[in-house]
């Protein structure tokens, strides 16, 4: 299994990094990503520290650690800068936070990430038709979230995903330990939201993909 979306105490998370990592590890996972939630104010002091952690504990530990950011609520003509930032200092995962339906998200949000050419798009629950399309060309995935509140725009995500032969992903939006679940659980969700195996199977090969460049 792989989470690409998850948060340390560097944001609103309840772990150190290395805690984080090796909780995910413990729980059968394979990969990690850090992605701290990030905007102008503090992306400077969080994602060389990830940097420097997911260096160290790749020296040593089976699983990997791949450091990167969330960015958060910035205003729209900051988004393709914290893009290009995070990208040119050592972010291997770059996740926007997409336009949820728990969150008054800036409308264009989803535009912007995806014209900045983020990894994923987090939780894009309000997602377009144009921006679906916009995604799909800008090899930008579209994420699944396990996450209470944010999943509650899954269905729509995997409808227009398929519709527009988007790359989907499943994360799980971890903050604490309880929220790295197992295997069965995600399979199990993805298959309520109406995928089929090969379908399924196809959402856990991207992140393996995203994590082998």
């Amino acid at each position: 299994m792989i989470d690409l979306h998850t948060h340390s105490l560097f944001s609103d998370g309840v772990l150190l990094p290395s805690e984080l990592v090796r909780r995910a590890e413990h729980a059968g996972y394979e990969a990690v990503a850090i992605t701290d939630h990030v905007d102008m104010s503090n992306i400077d002091f969080v994602l060389p520290r990830l940097v420097t952690c997911c260096n160290s504990l790749n020296k040593y530990w089976k699983i990997k650690a791949l450091p990167g950011v969330e960015i958060t609520h910035a205003p729209l003509d900051e988004i393709e800068g914290l893009v290009n930032y995070s990208r040119l200092n050592g972010a291997k995962v770059i996740v926007g936070h997409g336009e949820t339906v728990v969150e008054p998200v800036i409308v264009g949000t989803n535009r912007a990430f995806i014209e900045a050419r983020v990894t994923i798009l987090a939780h894009p629950g309000k997602i377009t038709v144009e921006d679906a399309k916009l995604a799909k060309d800008n090899d930008v995935f579209l994420e699944i979230t396990t996450r209470n509140g944010h999943s509650k725009g899954n269905k729509h995500v995997v409808n227009i995903g398929k519709k527009y032969n988007n790359r989907l992903v499943i994360n799980n939006d971890a903050h604490e330990p309880k929220d790295f679940i197992g295997y069965d659980l995600q399979y199990n969700m993805l298959e309520n939201l109406g995928l089929h195996d090969n379908e399924i199977d196809d959402i856990f090969r991207n992140s393996v993909k995203i994590i082998n460049g």
